[in-house]
């Protein structure tokens, strides 16, 4: 048990801070207000500011990470252009370095797994960003089943079976109907396992997709992309959410419609392909003042993951109202993934993830002076 003491409350749910004191016990925040006493460690935050852990809505971290290079990296499995039945958990190497950075700039929870050479390309994983197991740092084993659009998949596969956007989602359709009809297989079998269809760990992988308990995950820049996402979504029924979103501002008033949530970026780097010419910090400010649901994403290692408050605030620097951004990389985030009865917010009975900084969020010049995670002072 700790109590955090005397310092200013941004809990990314009321828009103005508070002067309150923080109750932790069992990893867990169990009151918050004003003039609390316990007999417990007392860590003195007089001066400082607190707020929710940071939260990564889409990364690589530890499948592709620091100095790996292509002989370590985990990121994308080039053998099979479809490959749901990929688990995050059995790829990530909790001692990159790039954890402790994390940590150390206050992200404390992300959603990492494969990348976006494949058409689908497997199972993310929501984790903390503390351990040397990744078993002991999961919090979600499987949030959602990676799924892309656009020139990756083209250029990783077209000299094989994938020239146009058309077959990317022909594919995508083709292995969603297949996953349909072996469930239905299943379900007619009812209790006689004797009936039931030759198993298929592809198709196994793809049962909580169609069932509606796991969103697609839809790696999708360009405003075509996007559409064509939402298509196919509709069409089978599934649940959605949009990563990247790069042309997103083009097309605010359709994803305002829509409703999805939208994980925006990575913003801080150049135009490296065709499909990012439209890339500005404006995007998410433009999406969040349309009522969107709107994260924030460094897309690590294309962005190092100890840039996500970066990338939020320089979304503020191009327009954002700065309590929409900060709720990008904590509670958004956390709703995007799912994980939001848990961490993205200061909130009595979530995980006492919180971070202790001298300044603003926002603010380059502000220094972290401690972290906790579950509770625990893991950066000081």
């Amino acid at each position: 048990m700790i109590l955090i003491k005397n310092g200013t409350v941004y809990d990314a749910v009321n828009r103005e801070p508070y002067k309150a004191d923080i109750l932790v016990k069992d990893g867990k925040i169990a009151e918050i207000a004003e003039n609390l006493s316990a007999d417990c460690e007392v860590f003195d935050a007089a001066g400082l500011n607190i707020y929710p852990g940071f939260v990564e809505a889409h990364c690589h971290i530890g499948l592709d990470g620091s100095g790996i290079g292509f002989e370590g990296d985990d990121c994308n499995e080039m053998t099979d252009i479809l490959t749901p039945q990929l688990r995050a958990i059995d790829g990530i190497y909790p001692m990159d370095p790039t954890f402790r950075e994390a940590l150390e700039a206050g992200v404390t929870t992300v959603c990492t797994g494969p990348g976006s050479a494949n058409v689908l390309g497997g199972q993310f994983a929501v984790i903390k960003t503390v351990g040397r197991r990744v078993d002991d740092m999961i919090v979600d084993p499987y949030a959602a089943m990676k799924c892309a659009f656009g020139e990756n998949p083209k250029r990783c596969y077209r000299d094989k079976n994938n020239y146009s956007r058309m077959s990317t989602a022909s594919k995508l359709r083709e292995t969603l109907m297949k996953a349909k009809e072996y469930d239905a297989k299943k379900q007619a079998a009812g209790e006689d396992t004797s009936k039931f269809p030759a198993f298929d760990m592809k198709m196994e992988a793809l049962l909580p997709v169609v069932h509606g308990e796991v969103p697609l995950k839809a790696h999708a820049h360009r405003a075509d992309d996007i559409f064509t996402a939402i298509r196919i979504a509709k069409e089978f029924d599934v649940k959605l959410t949009l990563e990247h979103v790069t042309e997103g501002h083009l097309i605010v008033e359709e994803l305002a419609q829509e409703g999805l949530p939208l994980a925006v970026g990575p913003s801080l780097t150049h135009a490296t392909k065709f499909e990012l010419r439209n890339k500005t910090f404006t995007t998410p400010g433009i999406l969040a003042n349309a009522g969107c649901h709107v994260a924030i994403i460094t897309d690590s290692p294309v962005i190092p993951q100890s840039y996500l408050p970066l990338c939020a605030a320089l979304a503020v620097k191009s327009g954002m109202d700065e309590f929409d951004a900060l709720r990008a990389i904590t509670i958004n985030a956390a709703e995007h993934i799912g994980v939001a009865p848990r961490v993205g917010s200061i909130e009595t009975g979530k995980d006492a993830d919180l971070v202790i900084m001298n300044g603003a969020w926002n603010a380059v010049a502000s220094e972290v002076k401690a972290v906790f995670v579950d509770g625990k002072q893991v950066v000081k």
